[in-house]
């Protein structure tokens, strides 16, 4: 039994103590003295925020035939196979008890690569594919995929010289993102700058049922000009009102000053200004490993969002952590500890 499974049976142990001393005193309470008391116990028996859904990985082989498209050969920091047994043991020590895939090839046949890895892995709740909305052969890709439950939608942003302000002027890409969104499936975006935010309010006003990621939004570099800001934060309000639209708190964690900076601090007035924005219903936590490796460790990365949203309420915590995920990817438990949040 691993450290990570000893810790979660003592959770539940510890939970289940509290909640029988609360049906006690709930029992024998007959005043309003009674009455802090079980208000600080009801709170008490909510899961810690120790169980966490890391909503953002990229899993990839350099040693397959053909190779990979990235990381490049010459990245020292990633040129190696990264896949769930060493994500495993980075991440359940430290509480996370379910992972999603982000497709990091633009190659069709990776995304069923991807599916088989993730299928042959219980830590694995899904994942996100790589198609073109606007090709061909989407529709057929899209049905192909979308029969395994771990299909949860696909990524396109910034990547690959793609440009989705352009591909939504394209009555093609719009179909295909309507099939997305009739299937239940997710898109998210990638590498966000201005551009691209503008961009994504376009794709929710002509597929308004689409739920649609904003990935690193905590790294993106606002518009130094102060009318260049105003029309971007004018943005990101305008989204912050489409009920369908989140934002995935990954790539926190950058270098500043010539140094990476791990100190929460550094990074709350920033953070701050997305939860405003969003709310503590629409931020989630993702990783970014192992691409995250590139600035620091997966403790240090996961330890800057951690001490981050220890500020907000147990219960923002846990919607940060693991609720709003199952909200937006509809994820299906594969294990126990996953079960027990998907009851929550």
């Amino acid at each position: 039994m691993s450290a990570a499974t000893k810790t979660l049976l003592k959770e539940d142990r510890i939970l289940m103590q509290r909640r029988e001393l609360l049906k006690s005193i709930t029992a024998l309470a007959a005043g309003s003295a009674a009455e802090p008391l079980l208000h600080a116990l009801s709170r008490s028996t909510r899961v810690p925020p120790t169980r966490v859904i890391d909503t953002h990985i990229h899993l990839f082989d350099p040693s397959r035939p053909g190779g990979v498209p990235w990381p490049e050969k010459t990245d020292t920091a990633l040129y190696r196979p990264a896949l769930p047994d060493r994500y495993a043991e980075l991440s359940e020590p430290l509480g996370i008890v379910g992972a999603i895939a982000v497709e990091c090839s633009p190659w069709q046949v990776d995304n069923f690569w991807l599916q088989d890895v993730v299928a042959r892995n219980p830590i694995m709740l899904g994942f996100i594919g790589d198609l073109l909305p606007e090709a061909p052969e989407f529709a057929a890709t899209l049905d192909r995929l979308q029969r395994s439950p771990l299909f949860l939608g696909i990524r396109y942003g910034n990547l690959w010289h793609r440009d989705l302000n352009a591909a939504i002027q394209s009555s093609e890409f719009v179909s295909g993102l309507k099939q997305l969104a009739l299937a239940g499936l997710v898109l998210e975006t990638a590498n966000p700058d201005p551009a691209l935010i503008a961009a994504v309010l376009l794709v929710s006003d002509r597929i308004p049922d689409l739920r649609i990621v904003i990935d690193h939004l905590p790294h993106a570099d606002p518009p130094t000009d102060v009318p260049g800001r105003r029309n971007y934060e004018g943005n990101l309000h305008e989204l912050s009102r489409r009920p369908m639209v989140f934002v995935k708190g990954s790539e926190i964690v950058r270098r500043s000053g010539g140094r990476v900076q791990l100190d929460a601090g550094f990074y709350k007035a920033q953070l701050d200004q997305l939860w405003d924005f969003f709310g503590e219903d629409r931020i989630f936590f993702g990783s970014d490993w192992p691409n995250s490796d590139t600035l620091s460790t997966y403790d240090e990365t996961f330890s800057v969002a951690k001490h981050y949203i220890e500020t907000r309420s147990p219960d923002a915590q846990q919607k940060y952590f693991c609720r709003n995920s199952l909200t937006v990817y509809r994820w299906h438990s594969r294990t126990s500890a996953q079960a027990y949040l998907e009851k929550l």
